[in-house]
């Protein structure tokens, strides 16, 4: 299961540590819709996109990477959550598919030392028997790596293990790694459609998953 749009709220937390960090670098800031188009690629990317959004060519930006990199977590860190919320349904629907004897797994782009401390604050780390963050694997959703690691770690088959997400980098890594795939349409999708991401069934609740008994979409060992 996804986390940033899919469980959690966090454009808050995004545009703090993002303008924070853009203001001590002397960049133009960036708006809550821009960085909705941003994020979903991991830190990095969404560091690089706003400092090329701010009029940096693509070699001034990649020279300013790793300081934006090294300010970015450390004002991240210092907020994780603060300006963030849970969406409505997810601990319902979490509730339900643990009862159900459904392991889970949370896999998200986001650094796992963010990931984790902010499912704690949260109070929904404890419904997961694994937590894989951007950094976990060689490679990051869109490709079909992590989710297949993910599935090796929960025991589970690509096939029976259904990926819960809210962007297209969730609907295509599922499709490659040959998993089932349910999208939220209140997520953050780069800003496109989230229809026309891959998927099997698009709900506008976490709650919604506990709400199918034994047809298929229920029927999955992992997220």
């Amino acid at each position: 299961m996804d986390l940033d749009g899919t469980m959690v709220d966090t454009l808050g937390d995004f545009d703090v540590a993002l303008n924070e960090t853009l203001a001590a670098l002397g960049r133009p800031g960036v708006t809550r819709t821009e960085i909705e188009r941003m994020v979903g690629k991991g830190s990095a990317h969404l560091i690089r996109s706003a400092l090329l959004h701010g009029g940096l060519g693509a070699d001034e930006a990649a020279a300013l990477q790793a300081d934006a990199w090294a300010r970015y977590q450390a004002h991240y860190l210092a907020i994780n959550g603060a300006h963030s919320a849970v969406y409505p349904g997810v601990v319902e629907g979490l509730t339900a598919l643990r009862a159900r004897g459904l392991p889970l797994a949370c896999l998200t782009n986001k650094p796992h030392g963010f990931a984790v401390p902010l499912l704690q604050a949260k109070g929904l780390l404890g419904f997961f028997a694994h937590v894989f963050g951007g950094d976990s694997f060689e490679r990051t959703k869109p490709d079909p790596l992590p989710l297949l690691k993910t599935c090796e770690a929960l025991g589970t088959t690509p096939a029976a293990t259904l990926m819960v997400g809210d962007s297209q980098n969730d609907g295509l890594a599922a499709r490659a790694a040959g998993c089932p795939v349910v999208l939220v349409t209140y997520g953050y999708n780069h800003g496109e459609p989230i229809a026309q991401a891959p998927h099997d069934r698009l709900i506008g609740s976490l709650a919604e998953l506990a709400q199918h008994g034994d047809q298929p979409l229920g029927a999955a060992s992992g997220f």
